[in-house]
C-alpha cells in the first residue's frame, strides 16, 4: 500500500508552536494531588518522576502545593526497605505531603512500624482524592 500524500503543515500554527514555551503560570498558587495505586515499578517510577518534574518547573517555583495519595498496590512505595525510599524522602524534603490510605493498611495487615516514619495517613485514598478534587486540586494519575 503506498504511503499517503501529506499536505504541508499550517505555517501560521507552526510559527506559533515554534515560539510557544508553555502556558504562563499567572496564578499565585497551584495545587495538585497525585494518585498511586499500582505496585508496577514502571508506574511508581513514572509517578515519582512526574512529581519531581512539577517541582522543578520554573513557572511553578514557589507556587506549588503537592500531595501524593497512595493506596492499594502503590503502598509498596511508602514501606520501609524498598528501592524508592531516597526518591520519596526527596519529595518529602521538597514539601510534598505523602498520604497513605488506612483502608489499604488494614487490608494488607500493615502497621505504621512497617512504613516510612514521615508519611501521613488518611481514612481512604479515594476519599482523599474526592475531597481534594472538590476543593479545586488538580488530579494527576500517571
Amino acid at each position: 500500500m503506498p504511503a499517503p500524500v501529506l499536505t504541508p503543515p499550517n505555517a501560521a500554527v507552526a510559527a506559533k508552536a515554534a515560539a510557544y514555551q508553555g502556558a504562563p503560570a499567572t496564578k499565585g498558587h497551584y495545587r495538585a494531588v497525585y494518585q498511586l495505586d499500582s505496585s508496577d515499578p514502571k508506574l511508581i517510577n513514572q509517578t515519582l518522576h512526574n512529581i519531581k518534574n512539577a517541582l522543578e518547573d520554573p513557572r511553578l517555583k514557589g507556587k506549588l502545593e503537592l500531595e501524593l495519595v497512595v493506596f492499594s498496590g502503590g503502598t509498596t512505595v511508602f514501606k520501609k526497605n524498598q528501592p524508592y525510599e531516597a526518591d520519596v524522602l526527596a519529595l518529602q524534603q521538597a514539601g510534598v505531603l505523602l498520604a497513605q490510605c488506612q483502608n489499604t493498611m488494614k487490608a494488607y495487615k500493615l502497621t505504621p512500624a512497617d512504613m516510612l516514619p514521615y508519611i501521613a495517613y488518611v481514612p481512604s485514598g479515594n476519599g482523599e482524592l474526592i475531597i481534594r478534587q472538590a476543593d479545586g486540586w488538580v488530579l494527576v494519575h500517571p
